[in-house]
């Protein structure tokens, strides 16, 4: 059984005026969201074994945050600018790129991570489901597990198993 986190980045500042959107930072409930989730995942045994992670600023300090939390080393995420500004087909094959792993998890932006999340959420726990179905809030954490590796799962074979936020976690 292989397992795929999708983690929504906590909340972030509002871009500075002439600043990019790329450089947001979190904002101080944004790093607490961050920790929050972060031992929530370690609470409930939801810990990757790699890591993939936006390379905007916002979606790096939650990996911090996160990683923390975890105990992990932070910078032992891999970056992939694919996960910035792309379409949840980009997201799907970062997934599949990185199928060999038992437990990844993705750290990214909205709208893809709630659209792979929809699309995954067919099957599973039915409180999850209808949490997931209310929208992927900052900070928000989808746990999938799927009978096939990640290289060869599909949204027919996928679980939602939980549905985490920083408010229920």
């Amino acid at each position: 059984m292989s397992r795929l986190f999708l983690l929504r980045h906590a909340k972030a500042a509002w871009a500075e005026p002439g600043g990019r959107d790329f450089d947001r930072a979190l904002t101080e409930d944004g790093r607490d969201e961050a920790t929050a989730i972060g031992a929530a995942m370690r609470a409930g045994g939801h810990v990757p074994s790699r890591v993939m992670c936006s390379p905007a600023r916002r979606a790096l300090e939650t990996w911090q945050g996160v990683a923390n939390a975890l105990g992990h080393k932070a910078g032992a995420a891999l970056m992939s600018n694919s996960l910035y500004g792309s379409d949840p087909s980009a997201y799907l094959t970062i997934m599949r790129n990185n199928g060999d792993a038992e437990a990844l998890l993705i750290v990214g932006h909205n709208p893809m991570i709630e659209e792979l999340a929809f699309a995954f959420a067919r099957h599973g726990n039915d409180d999850a489901r209808q949490r997931l179905a209310r929208g992927f809030p900052t900070a928000g954490l989808a746990v999938f597990s799927f009978a096939r590796p990640l290289f060869e799962a599909s949204a027919a074979d996928a679980r939602l198993e939980a549905f985490l936020t920083p408010e229920r976690a």
